[in-house]
C-alpha cells in the first residue's frame, strides 16, 4: 500500500481528496493536517510515500514546511494560486493541482506518481537550490526538534558559516542551512547591508562604527555584538546611512 498524508487548511479540499483517493485501492490515507506545523510533525512521525500539500496555510507555508524536512516524500501540490507552479516544480513536485480539483486532473497526477515510483525517481531537492518568489519576512529554523519562526525585524545580523548561516537576535544565535548570498535575496536592501563577505547587518541595530585595523572598521550594535566591515562594505554602509 502507498501511504498518503493530506495537508490542507480547507475542509472541502480535504474531503474531495479523500473521495478521489478511495477510488484508488492501492493508496491508504494515514493522516491529515490543517497547517504546516502539524504537517511537518505528521510527516516526521509517519514517513508517508506521498503527500498532497497546500501552498498557503496558517503558521507555516507548504514551501517552508518542505524546506525543514530531512527526508522529503513525493509531493503533489494542491492550491488555488497558479503563480507558485514554477517554484513547486523546483521542489521536484510530481504535479501541481489547481482548486477546485477536477477528477481527471487528480487521476493524471496519480498516474505521474506511479510512473515516477516505477522509475525510482526521487522527489527530494536541496532547499539551497530554490529561489523563492513568495514574499518572505521571516525564516523558519529547526532546532532540537522544535520549529522557530524568526521575523527579519528581530534579526540583528547574519554571519556566514560554510554552507550555513548564524542568525543572531538580541538574545540568541540560531543556525540554518542556507548560504549568506541566498538569504540576501530575501532581505530589504535598504535595511540589511552586506558589510563584509561574511556578514549582513540590520541597520536598526547599529549603534556606532569604530576604526579597526588600518583602513577597516567594525560596527557596534545596540546588543553589543560587533560586526566586521570591509572597505567595500563601509562604502555601502555610508550610502545606506546617507553620510
Amino acid at each position: 500500500m502507498i501511504k498518503v498524508v493530506l495537508i490542507d487548511d480547507e475542509p472541502l479540499a480535504l474531503q474531495i481528496l479523500k473521495e478521489y483517493l478511495t477510488e484508488n485501492s492501492d493508496f491508504i490515507i494515514i493522516g491529515e493536517a490543517h497547517n504546516g506545523f502539524d504537517g511537518y510533525k505528521l510527516i516526521q512521525t509517519e514517513k508517508p510515500d506521498l503527500i498532497f500539500l497546500d501552498v498557503q496555510m496558517p503558521k507555516l507555508s507548504g514551501f517552508e514546511m518542505l524546506e525543514l524536512l530531512d527526508q522529503k516524500p513525493s509531493v503533489i501540490f494542491t492550491t488555488a494560486f497558479d503563480q507558485y507552479a514554477v517554484k513547486a516544480f523546483e521542489y521536484y513536485a510530481i504535479d501541481y493541482l489547481l482548486k477546485p480539483i477536477a477528477k481527471n486532473r487528480f487521476q493524471t497526477a496519480i498516474s505521474k506518481f506511479k510512473n515516477a515510483k516505477t522509475l525510482n525517481l526521487k522527489s527530494e531537492t536541496d532547499s539551497e537550490s530554490i529561489t523563492y518568489d513568495i514574499p518572505r519576512d521571516r525564516i523558519v529554523i529547526k532546532e532540537s526538534g522544535k520549529l522557530e519562526i524568526i521575523y527579519f525585524d528581530k534579526i540583528c545580523f547574519f554571519e556566514a558559516n560554510d554552507d550555513y548561516i548564524n542568525v543572531y537576535t538580541a538574545s540568541k544565535m540560531y543556525k540554518k542551512k542556507i548560504t549568506l548570498s541566498k538569504i540576501e535575496q530575501f532581505l530589504n536592501p535598504t535595511k540589511f547591508i552586506k558589510t563584509h563577505r561574511s556578514y549582513i547587518l540590520n541597520l536598526d541595530y547599529l549603534k556606532n562604527i569604530e576604526p579597526y585595523e588600518k583602513e577597516n572598521f567594525v560596527a557596534v550594535l545596540i546588543t553589543n555584538h560587533k560586526v566586521q566591515i570591509s572597505k567595500a562594505g563601509y562604502i555601502k554602509l555610508k550610502d545606506a546611512l546617507g553620510i
